[in-house]
């Protein structure tokens, strides 16, 4: 499967190439041939250390970077773009490949991440925090406090490192007080509360790591946050009445918000009417109109590898590369690349269903539900549905952290399918022992 990915993602370059200089240069073997070692390799180390693992996994995961790679090249060919981006994502790959196998070498049991939970959880918050805490200029930009600045090694978002570590946080936390959340609490309007005094450390972090981004004016890493809590509620006390009230909770915060920060208001206002005129000197709207006229010139089999024009929608290479994609493969190509990715994710919820510890069960779900809910707010801003959020394509959009913090995702995801694949070891068989009729009598001598 991996040399089947690695065929359709030379192809697609073959075609880039083609299309756009009517030549193919060397770039393009060597591009092939790093895309098909790097995953070889990783497909060795998963052979080693997860035997056991999902053997779709990291085919998928490959086939979607290759298609980022494929829509990356094809920028970089447009002139005055402002590339180049495919040589950095490809050192961004092979850095995440690298951490992939550290990870899947030296975590042989996820169930002791959960020994580690609130140290997790501090250092999950204290990455969050820390952007906020810097100077604007080495951690601002475009109105967003999200990254640290490293000089001539480029930048760093903590924040898509912490919600891995807040992920172990809420899983270990929700598992150890899962019975306390239903039978030690009281019952009002109906519902069985829990004791303050058990909800309050998640509630913390919750409240902190979300009020944390809003003001750092990440409002996508904010959603992310507030989703996977409210699901991973869920799925530890299996009540539904968590999600009415966690929707209940995110329409008052989505109101509170637009009337305090501006910022809210300019996005909601774009994605409500995104031909509206220019008011100054920039146009909000200008990015989403042009990605949405991008993809309805793409219309149902798209213009073709090449054959667009995506370079013209700004951050077509991280925040709009799906809006690219639809316009050069239409909507069958990103239909197409939505069955991908909707194949990942059951792949990872049917390893949190086949794991046998309630911790592995829990932490799998959150990993396979933060690529879903990733997955939605990006398509749904991209496509009008949702306002703009600044979230970025897992795998496939132009940025170094998402794709680091990912592939630790995915690792940790395999190690999850590994133990629950895994066959258990017979159990030991108990000594048979004489029935009471059949067994010998002793004399004991009674001492005098």
């Amino acid at each position: 499967m991996l040399v089947f990915a690695a065929v359709i993602v030379t192809s697609a370059l073959l075609i880039v190439e083609v299309s756009q200089e009517q030549s193919v240069t060397q770039e393009l073997f060597l591009y092939g041939a790093a895309f098909l070692v790097l995953f070889g390799a990783a497909h060795v180390a998963v052979r080693r250390w997860a035997p056991y693992a999902d053997p779709l996994i990291l085919p998928l995961v490959a086939l979607i970077n290759g298609i980022g790679l494929v829509m990356l090249h094809r920028l970089d060919l447009a002139e005055a773009y402002g590339g180049p981006f495919t040589a950095k994502q490809i050192i961004f790959t092979t850095v995440g490949v690298i951490l992939f196998v550290l990870v899947l070498k030296f975590v042989k049991d996820h169930r002791t991440l959960a020994q580690y939970g609130y140290t997790c959880g501090f250092v999950g918050l204290a990455l969050l925090a820390l952007p906020g805490l810097l100077p604007g200029s080495i951690s601002e930009a475009n109105g967003a406090k999200l990254w640290i600045r490293l000089g001539p090694l480029g930048s760093i978002q903590p924040g898509e490192f912490a919600k891995i570590l807040l992920l172990i946080f809420f899983a270990s936390f929700l598992v150890s007080k899962r019975e306390l959340f239903t039978t030690a609490g009281k019952r009002f309007l109906g519902i069985d509360w829990p004791r303050a005094r058990d909800m309050m450390p998640v509630l913390v972090a919750w409240m902190l790591s979300i009020g944390i981004v809003v003001l750092e004016k990440d409002l996508g890493t904010s959603l992310l946050f507030f989703g996977i809590v409210l699901v991973m509620l869920y799925i530890a006390t299996e009540r539904a009445v968590w999600v009415f009230l966690g929707l209940s909770l995110f329409s008052l915060g989505c109101i509170v918000a637009f009337n305090l920060f501006d910022h809210v208001q300019v996005r909601v206002n774009t994605w409500l009417d995104p031909l509206a005129p220019a008011t100054g000197d920039s146009d909000p709207g200008y990015q989403l109109r042009t990605g949405l006229m991008g993809m309805a010139k793409g219309g149902i089999d798209g213009s073709g590898l090449g054959k667009g024009m995506p370079e013209r929608t700004p951050w077509a290479a991280s925040d709009f590369i799906l809006s690219a994609i639809g316009e050069e493969l239409g909507l069958i190509g990103l239909m197409a690349l939505f069955l991908v990715y909707l194949l990942l994710m059951m792949r990872g919820l049917r390893s949190a269903l086949a794991v046998r510890d309630s911790f592995g069960k829990l932490f799998a779900g959150g990993l396979a539900f933060t690529l879903a809910l990733q997955l939605f707010v990006v398509a749904g801003g991209v496509t009008g549905l949702i306002p703009m959020t600044g979230l970025t394509a897992p795998f496939m959009a132009a940025g170094g952290s998402s794709m680091l913090a990912n592939y630790v995702l995915i690792a940790l995801l395999l190690r999850i399918s590994d133990a629950a694949r895994r066959p258990q070891a017979p159990a030991k068989p108990k000594p048979k022992q004489a029935p009471i009729a059949e067994a010998h009598t002793e004399l004991v001598e009674r001492p005098r």
